[in-house]
C-alpha cells in the first residue's frame, strides 16, 4: 500500500511516498523530475511506522542533527545501477562533499568497468530519496555548484545546514 505525506521544511514543501514498510520517495514539490503520478496527490495512509519514523527523520536533520541514513529501510524504484550509484551516496559523510567524477573512479574500482561522470550524473539527477540520499553532497568538477533536482537554492541550503562553506 502507498503512503503519501506532504512535508513542509525550511527547505521548501516535500512530498513523501512510502510502500509498505519502505521509505520510496522525498521529492521537493515541483522540481525536476517530480512524478506526474504525484502532481496532485492527496495525503494517503500517512499514519504508517515509516511514514511517522521518515517524518521524524527529517525533522532531527533539519533541525542540524545528524540521524543515521540505516535508520530507514530505503527502497528507491531505479535500476540495479542507480541503486548501486544511490547506495554509494549513501556512504559520503555528513559535512562533506565528493564529485561525479570521484564517484565514477570509484564505481569502476568496485564493478571494474568503465563509468562516466555523466552516467553518475543522470543517475543522481534522478534521485528518488532526496536529502536522506544525500545527492546534495556531489558537486562539479573543480568543486563546482552544479545540478539539483530541487534547485540550486535548496542545495545550498543543506550543504550550509551541514556546515559545507562555498
Amino acid at each position: 500500500m502507498i503512503g503519501l505525506s506532504y512535508y513542509d521544511s525550511p527547505v521548501g514543501q516535500l512530498l513523501i511516498e512510502c510502500s509498505d514498510d519502505a521509505l520510496s520517495g522525498i521529492w521537493f514539490v515541483g522540481q525536476k523530475y517530480f512524478p506526474a503520478k504525484h502532481r496532485n496527490a492527496k495525503p494517503v495512509n500517512d499514519n504508517s511506522a515509516i511514514m511517522l519514523e521518515s517524518r521524524r527523520w527529517l525533522d532531527e536533520y533539519l533541525s542540524g542533527g545528524r540521524p543515521e541514513i540505516a535508520r530507514l529501510r530505503l527502497c528507491p524504484a531505479a535500476s540495479e545501477f542507480r541503486r548501486e550509484i544511490y547506495a554509494m551516496l549513501c556512504e559520503i559523510p555528513y559535512g562533506c562533499t565528493t564529485s561525479y567524477g570521484q564517484l565514477a573512479k570509484d564505481y569502476e574500482a568496485r564493478h571494474g568497468r568503465r563509468m562516466s561522470a555523466q552516467a553518475v550524473g543522470g543517475a543522481v539527477g534522478h534521485n528518488p530519496i532526496s536529502i536522506v540520499i544525500p545527492c546534495h553532497r556531489v558537486m562539479g568538477a573543480k568543486a563546482a555548484l552544479t545540478g539539483y533536482a530541487g534547485g540550486l537554492d535548496k542545495k545550498m541550503a543543506l550543504l550550509s545546514l551541514e556546515g559545507i562553506e562555498l
